[in-house]
């Protein structure tokens, strides 16, 4: 009997497939899956296939499959129990519905497993990403000379991402500031010239609560920079803050 149920679903009116409609059917009489009132059940399965019928719609026919099987277990629950004899329990059949609400909770699950994909899909499309930034040409990591070796450079930069991470909402509103790399080196450079001798913390670049975007751009105006001898890296001791010291032009 299973196999009637491996069929093609065809749309009948609002239900995707005989057990579609009997779930329905179920859940609109307030009845418990695992015990099913077979006898109602099948009237209003067998009411519903006759009133499409009588609108002249056409009925798919695994819809009648389904009714003769719910006919055929409407009637083996109608015949009297025969008492089982000792050596005669391993022939005993069990509960007439039993395969048809198997079919139907595996049918649910695969319902609510659509269910929850559609609704994964909807939050994906609520979500935006923004353009890759362009890094600058000629940009060389291997530049980060002197003072400070590019290992603690990277260090002070993953530190801040993984801080910014940690801190980040699972949601939040994307605001209309835009990070570029040209941007932050005239920032940095800026703070740096206001006291051209006095050191600038690292941490002290950012904003209270900065976005991953603005880390990574600030991570590169830097590298940036000190390429083009502009500024300076340093770590007074190891574990101390990184600092920027602003370079002065020898014109």
């Amino acid at each position: 009997m299973s196999e009637t149920f491996n069929q093609p679903t065809l749309h009948l009116d609002d239900f995707d497939g005989p057990l579609d409609l009997l779930l329905h059917l179920i859940k609109a009489s307030e009845m418990d899956v695992y015990d099913i009132q077979i006898s109602t059940i099948t009237e209003q399965y067998v009411g519903y296939l006759n009133s499409m019928q009588d609108h002249q719609l056409d009925v798919a026919g695994e819809y009648f499959v389904m009714a003769a099987t719910l006919m055929a277990i409407k009637a083996k629950m109608l015949l009297p129990k025969t008492p089982v004899l000792a050596d005669q329990e391993d022939e005993y059949e069990g509960d007439p519905r039993e395969e048809l609400v198997t079919q139907l909770l595996e049918y649910k699950r695969f319902q609510e497993a659509a269910h929850t994909l559609q609704e994964r899909e909807r939050d994906r499309q609520q979500q935006f990403t923004r353009p890759e930034m362009a890094v600058p040409k000629g940009l060389n990591l291997h530049s980060v000379r002197p003072g400070l070796t590019l290992a603690r450079l990277q260090t002070a930069f993953l530190d801040m991402a993984t801080r910014v991470k940690a801190e980040q909402p699972m949601t939040r509103t994307i605001n209309g500031e835009q990070f570029t790399v040209a941007g932050q080196m005239t920032t940095i450079l800026t703070r740096l010239k206001e006291r051209p001798q006095t050191p600038v913390a690292f941490k002290h670049l950012f904003s209270n609560h900065p976005q991953m975007e603005e880390v990574v751009t600030t991570f590169i105006a830097l590298l940036e920079l000190t390429r083009q001898h502009q500024l300076m890296l340093q770590q007074k001791t190891d574990g101390a803050p990184l600092e920027l010291m602003y370079v002065e032009s020898e014109t």
